[in-house]
């Protein structure tokens, strides 16, 4: 395995060696740090004790920390789809998880997070974890791919396609599978097995990683994926190597534009699965590899913030960190996430985690840091990923079209904290429909499991409303709806109207 070859060489022309310091405008650098299945309770400054985040706890010890900030969906695919489109993802149909063959899911030309940017004359980057699908039709991994984030705003991209978990588990720069040898192509299903590649179901044996539930197709440097793969071995990734390179693009990236504005937004795979972090973090959590995984990802952001220092961009540049969506342990792999866990609380006082109507579904840490103009300080206003397109288009002085991010609102005084005001209502996303209105939450009626079996998360799925007073009951565990029938029958129609569109709502 080429390992080298993913990493690039450091243009010396940019170097911070002769920088100056840049002027501080009210169009700063912007960079999005996105993690994945982050849960609230796993920073240090959000409570973790069994985890060091060093560079996350200054981050947020120089900007403004959020109590009450939430993802779209308590899913990956559906929030990544809201944040780069201002709208929820309930709304569109083939918005689900995706499959690492899906078609891209946001259509070519209609404005974004990443195209609002680009019109207000921001160089854009892509680097990290997409997985909201890539080209049209049948995908022909070893030819030119599109469309993908190129044709939504994005001037450069550097992708793993979907996630870790799932094939084709190669890298993709721009257009095309970076490092791949024209005489092994790649072949990928997702329904009958390619080529003659052993699978994680008939070789165990062969397993570095051993299963629990799925993820028993193609094995791929000892880890049996999702789908089928064959073919490209000189370009699959090394999990191990992953979180490197993809920091490494991210430095490049700031390096080459750090003389013009510019949007960086990194889409960490930590702490999804499957988790192996280099051999530098391994063991050095107390909680596990899932803990050693976001040690990693705080070693990221290090960097990241470590490059903007030598390049004297600190001070001018705003830095989001959030995450996809809650924690969960066990999905999938036995990793020693639950068995290896103690004391620590994933999603801090929040009940439930990924794939759960609870609380702990959707709210996540949210970070906002930009030293030039954010004042330090802690925010419970109430905020949603939806939010930033409109918000970095004010901030920018990016007008957007009719129609565009039409669940999304302007929180730039929130996101700056110069106001302590958020939204006043927010639907939260996952099997099913939850609104959100101050310190109420409506949890809507659903017919599914209780429990999902294979991750054991609590879902949140009952037959009847359920209504919770999250500043009296933050681990939802008193259920209010028939106490107070008329705010339970008011959240409802208010949540029946707001599925209906936007302007039905307002109406």
């Amino acid at each position: 395995m080429r390992r080298r070859d993913f990493l690039g060489a450091v243009p010396a022309a940019v170097m911070g060696a002769h920088a100056q310091q840049q002027p501080v405008t009210n169009r700063p650098n912007i960079i999005l740090i996105y993690g994945d299945d982050v849960g609230w309770g796993d920073l240090g400054c959000y409570g973790a004790r069994s985890i060091r985040t060093p560079n996350l706890d200054r981050l947020a010890q120089r900007g403004i920390r959020f109590t009450d900030a939430h993802s779209s969906s308590a899913t990956c695919t559906p929030s990544r789809y809201a944040l780069m489109t201002g709208e929820y993802p309930w709304r569109r149909p083939g918005t689900a998880v995706l499959p690492g063959n899906a078609n891209l899911i946001i259509e070519p030309g209609r404005p974004t997070l990443a195209s609002t940017l680009q019109k207000a004359e921001y160089v854009t980057g892509c680097v990290g974890k997409w997985h909201l699908g890539l080209g049209k039709g049948e995908v022909d991994w070893n030819k030119e791919i599109r469309p993908g984030p190129i044709d939504v705003g994005f001037d450069y991209s550097f992708i793993i396609p979907a996630t870790g978990d799932r094939v084709p588990c190669v890298y993709v720069e721009n257009q095309r599978v970076a490092n791949l040898d024209p005489s092994d192509p790649i072949r990928v299903s997702y329904s009958d097995p390619v080529g003659n590649e052993p699978t994680g179901r008939d070789h165990p044996e062969m397993l570095k990683q051993k299963l629990h539930h799925g993820h028993d197709n193609t094995i791929v440097n000892g880890i049996s994926r999702i789908g089928y793969m064959t073919g490209g071995h000189a370009a699959r990734w090394v999990d191990e190597d992953m979180a490197d390179v993809l920091t490494r693009k991210a430095v490049t990236f700031i390096e080459r534009h750090s003389r013009q504005p510019f949007f960086l937004y990194f889409g960490s795979h930590d702490i999804h699965v499957p988790r192996v972090p280099h051999r530098r973090f391994s063991g050095k959590a107390a909680c596990g590899f899932r803990c050693d995984a976001m040690q990693q990802l705080d070693w990221c952001v290090g960097e990241i913030q470590r490059t903007l220092e030598k390049l004297k961009l600190a001070n001018n540049t705003l830095i989001v960190f959030s995450s996809d969506n809650g924690p969960v342990l066990n999905d999938g792999y036995l990793d020693g996430a639950v068995e290896r866990l103690g004391s620590h609380r994933p999603a801090g006082p929040w009940r439930g985690g990924k794939y759960s109507n609870f609380e702990g579904g959707t709210r996540v840490p949210f970070i906002a840091s930009w030293p030039a103009r954010i004042k330090p300080g802690v925010s419970d206003a109430l905020v949603s990923q939806l939010d930033l397109m409109s918000s970095f288009a004010a901030l920018t002085g990016s007008s957007l079209p009719a129609g565009a991010s039409p669940d999304g609102q302007n929180m730039l005084p929130a996101l700056l904290g110069e106001s302590k005001t958020g939204r006043d209502h927010l639907v939260e996303h996952a099997s099913a429909l939850s609104l959100r209105v101050g310190q109420w939450k409506l949890i809507s009626p659903n017919k599914g499991p209780a429990v999902q079996k294979n991750t054991n998360t609590e879902t949140g799925n009952a037959p009847e409303a359920q209504l919770y007073d999250l500043s009296a009951d933050p681990g939802e565990t008193k259920n209010l709806a028939h106490s107070q029938p008329a705010r339970a029958k008011d959240m409802l129609n208010h949540l029946e109207k707001l599925r209906s569109g936007p302007r039905a709502a307002r109406a």
